[in-house]
């Protein structure tokens, strides 16, 4: 998308897109909003930029640092766990409850 300050706004999560505005500029952020009311109408990204907003009229700095690469998804520290390794489902219920016994 070529009038919003980073790639895929319009898909974004509400965390990811809280995480990437932070280094944003007042006018950024701004037309970031605009640009939702506009599209989308997400409400909860809508407050995220508002209060975003506020924050920036009320004296609060964009921080440092290249937000181009935030991650979408995932670890923090790049965890290996995939969900091949998830359990097998079991055996469906019996009439919608759940027989307890020893053997499962």
């Amino acid at each position: 998308m070529a009038d919003t300050p980073f790639p895929d706004f319009d898909h974004a999560t509400v965390e990811t897109v809280k995480h990437r505005i932070r280094s944003l500029e007042r006018d950024e952020v701004a037309g970031l909003l605009d640009h939702e009311r506009e599209h989308s109408s997400r409400m909860p990204v809508i407050e995220v930029l508002r209060t975003r907003l506020a924050e920036l009229d009320a004296g609060a700095e964009p921080s440092s640092g290249d937000q181009s690469a935030a991650r979408e998804a995932g670890t923090s520290h790049g965890s290996p766990v995939s969900p091949d390794g998830a359990a097998q489902p079991g055996p469906p219920d019996r009439h919608g409850l759940r027989q307890v016994t020893w053997g499962g």
